[in-house]
């Protein structure tokens, strides 16, 4: 029995005054539309744990990065369409089977409120996702807000600088060049003893020095050449000649390695931003193939409450 088959049942039944109330009810189900989505919305969840838990199983700690990536975005890409189709032809089928059984309508009508139902239904699972998981990120933000403000009132005001001034000398690669600089030579006698305190005390200058002059892409002055070169001599019993030269090669070394690594994160948030575009791009069309997915089953859904 098909929709063709019962067009002219139909077309009856609309001329029995006890059916042509019927006429007059709502066209949408909404109870069936939210039980659909509902139940695509728990089912999508489902299929992602588990999709989850086999790509992690997929991916071999011993290859490569590289090929981990790729193989692992393939299969999310597919896995995410595959759930996409199944959770919503799930929605969409129970939305089309629960909604109320028309008697008086005909089949174009019937065949469009059918599609209609699916249609809501996946949206309904849809926007459900969506909250739920907007709620979790924005939670996850919040508490990682309030974390960085409680270290943030936790520091002391006296010790402000000082403790930046620590931070940028420990970072790499500035803190090795630091080192490298105040290093003393193979087979050289100690340099004159100066204390811990005046020892720390240059390298955080230096260090501030050096950033001062990275920050725009030039070449340390002569002054801050010749400051620099008379630190060094005093804790490492180099000439001034010698200090200087020091000076000079370890600045022009640490301003290579900075533009490498400016040119590796530039290539990395260009690879980011091809990724990201990627990936919205197949949520788009999983979102589509998730939307006629649903209204399929809700047509076939619908024709089974007919029968």
């Amino acid at each position: 029995m098909n929709y063709t088959e019962d067009s002219a049942s139909y077309s009856l039944a609309a001329k029995d005054p006890a059916l042509s109330a019927h006429q007059h009810e709502g066209a949408v189900s909404w109870g069936a539309v939210f039980a659909g989505g509902v139940g695509a919305a728990a089912f999508a969840l489902i299929l992602l744990t588990l999709g989850t838990g086999l790509g992690l199983t997929s991916i071999s700690p011993w290859s490569s990065v590289a090929s981990n990536a790729k193989a692992f975005g393939f299969a999310a890409v597919v896995w995410v369409c595959v759930t996409s189709i199944l959770t919503s032809g799930l929605g969409g089928y129970l939305a089309g089977r629960l909604r109320r059984r028309w008697l008086a309508v005909d089949v174009d009508e019937m065949h469009f409120r059918d599609t209609a139902h699916g249609f809501l239904s996946w949206a309904v699972a849809t926007l459900f996702t969506a909250a739920i998981l907007t709620s979790a990120v924005s939670g996850i933000v919040r508490a990682g807000a309030q974390a960085a403000a409680t270290t943030g009132a936790e520091s002391g005001s006296g010790t402000m600088q000082r403790g930046n001034a620590m931070a940028a000398m420990n970072t790499w690669p500035l803190g090795y060049f630091v080192d490298s600089l105040f290093r003393l030579p193979a087979g050289s006698p100690p340099a004159a003893t100066t204390s811990a305190t005046g020892n720390n005390d240059s390298r955080q200058e230096a260090a501030r020095i050096f950033l001062n002059s990275a920050a725009t892409g030039d070449q340390l002055s002569q002054e801050d050449t010749a400051y620099l070169g008379r630190l060094v001599a005093q804790h490492t019993g180099l000439t001034p000649d010698a200090a200087q030269a020091r000076v000079a090669a370890t600045y022009t070394s640490f301003l290579q390695k900075v533009t490498a690594i400016d040119a590796a994160a530039k290539d990395a948030a260009d690879k980011a931003r091809k990724v990201t575009i990627g990936a919205s791009l197949w949520l788009f069309v999983s979102l589509l193939m998730g939307a006629f997915s649903a209204s399929l089953m809700a047509t076939h859904g619908g024709r089974v409450r007919q029968l």
